[in-house]
């Protein structure tokens, strides 16, 4: 679920929640039919500053691939030809710094470089088919590749260090925090893309083409079994919260809290005392259910037994309209062929008692109030975001989330980018830039965070002798390990 950034609110964010492929291989689309259009002819993608943000990451050129590079690849001298890193981060430097036009004048129009090298400058591997064409061959994903590169948020120079987060932390007074599954995962949740433990490795038993589509939309309305399947493994269970969680209310008690955007659909921000109106549910809960076909609406506690047992819940209101809509007085009944196709119009109308071929009147599924794949966000989503948080908005954290799915991805692209941003996680993502990446844990890191602000994060998860050792990770001046001592 991997969009580029979007620009400062220009692409709008009520938008169907989709998966962002940020894979280092994709196939080439329709967008990059003319692979071979001279400079002069693609001047268009070259002459406008703007950072627009196409969605250049599905890319495809018949059958054939691009792959996308990381700075590891780079660093590591692993491919021929390409740019080294210290070339790169200075090539993207000077993009951000004089424009797209100006960069191409310097660059391709001045032969300082190849149009085929640049482009790994900016993560894109010269693909085997334009091996040994003309270099102009190049300029066509060049143009991609600066047009990506242009619409991500720069890292400001100015945050590197663990001081610089714990100084971030206390002078802040408008935190917009964005979480994801990792900050839940501690309580026996599992998140959805980790290998071997994330629920996605898990449903191979389904006999799905993509296990995402577990959740999509057009899959639960023609199957609904197959969701409430694994419902039961992410429902939320007990009333507790992580120390994570309790680090989101920590802040909303010092009164930094802006809003916390979260995707997790588990409800447990309430658990730690997190107030509804500093909480966005950009991708619903299971806090209420709704009828899909009523539209009879439920807290979700009233569909939990059903949903850990395996059953599909069906609404309970359903019943009593069925029932007064059979004491109406009934026309001819409309017949169904065995195979699903209507007869013709003589049969078709034909009132016979044969009660088989009707379609008898059934209770409607109770959905949970959760965002699936394919619908649109909520509108708070987006009118927060834009009308509200992105002027008052003075440092922002994400945490337990890889951003990989869209429109929430696009949050850190659409906050000003002079607002620094800190990333808490396992592992750090190459697809959107951060200030500060403080990797490990997520309960570890925050705890740790506030040992060093001088805060008291009490929760019976955090021992009260935890020792935490940070270490930068090396060839990264802002990225840090964290790591319990003993652990």
């Amino acid at each position: 679920m991997d969009l580029v950034p979007a620009p400062s609110g220009k692409t709008p964010v009520k938008s169907p929640v989709v998966e962002v492929e940020a894979v280092e291989a994709v196939d080439v689309a329709e967008q990059v039919e003319a692979e071979t259009v001279a400079l002069e002819d693609a001047s268009s993608e070259f002459e406008t500053d703007s950072d627009g943000s196409e969605d250049w990451d599905t890319l495809s050129h018949g059958g054939d691939t691009i792959q996308f590079l990381r700075d590891e690849q780079l660093r590591d001298g692993l491919v021929p030809g390409a740019c080294t890193l210290d070339e790169a981060v200075a090539f993207r430097q000077r993009l951000h710094d004089i424009g797209k036009a100006a960069f191409v004048e310097e660059t391709i129009a001045r032969e300082a470089v190849t149009a085929k090298k640049l482009c790994t400058a900016f993560g894109i591997m010269p693909p085997a088919f334009l091996e040994g064409a003309p270099d102009e061959s190049y300029h066509p994903l060049l143009a991609i590749a600066l047009s990506r590169e242009f619409a991500r948020r720069p890292k400001l120079p100015q945050y590197n260090t663990i001081e610089d987060a714990v100084r971030l932390l206390q002078e802040s007074k408008n935190i917009v925090v964005l979480t994801g599954a990792g900050i839940s995962t501690s309580l026996g949740i599992p998140d959805f893309r980790s290998k071997d433990t994330g629920l996605y490795s898990k449903l191979e038993h389904l006999g799905l083409s993509d296990p995402q589509e577990v959740f999509d939309i057009h899959v639960f309305q023609e199957d609904p079994s197959i969701f409430f399947s694994i419902a039961k493994d992410i429902l939320p269970t007990e009333k507790k919260f992580s120390p994570t969680h309790g680090f989101i209310k920590l802040l909303q008690d010092k009164g930094k809290l802006l809003t916390n955007y979260t995707q997790n659909i588990d409800n447990i921000e309430a658990n730690a005392g997190v107030l509804p109106e500093k909480i966005v549910q950009c991708h619903g809960s299971f806090a209420t259910a709704t009828c899909v076909k009523c539209n009879f609406k439920v807290l979700g506690d009233a569909i939990f037994s059903d949903i850990r047992d395996g059953k599909i819940p069906e609404c309970t209101a359903c019943p009593e309209a069925i029932a007064q809509e059979a004491l109406k007085p009934q026309g001819l009944k409309r017949k169904r062929s065995s195979n699903g196709q209507h007869k013709d119009r003589k049969e078709e109308f034909d009132d016979s008692s044969d009660d088989d071929d009707y379609e008898i009147p059934t209770p409607g599924v109770m959905k949970p109030d959760i965002t699936f794949f394919g619908e649109d966000l909520p509108d708070e989503f987006g009118q927060r975001l834009i009308h509200h948080d992105r002027e008052l908005v003075d440092l922002v954290i994400v945490i337990g989330t890889s951003l990989k799915v869209a429109p929430v991805a696009e949050v850190p692209g659409i906050l000003p980018r002079n607002v620094p941003q800190i990333y808490i996680s396992r592992t750090p993502v190459s697809h959107t830039g951060f200030d500060i990446d403080l990797l490990g844990d997520c309960d570890v890191v925050v705890s740790e965070l506030c040992r060093r602000a001088g805060w008291n994060l009490q929760h019976h998860m955090i021992p009260a002798d935890e020792a935490v050792e940070v270490t930068p990770l090396e060839g990264h001046e802002s990225r840090h390990v964290f790591k319990v001592v003993g652990a």
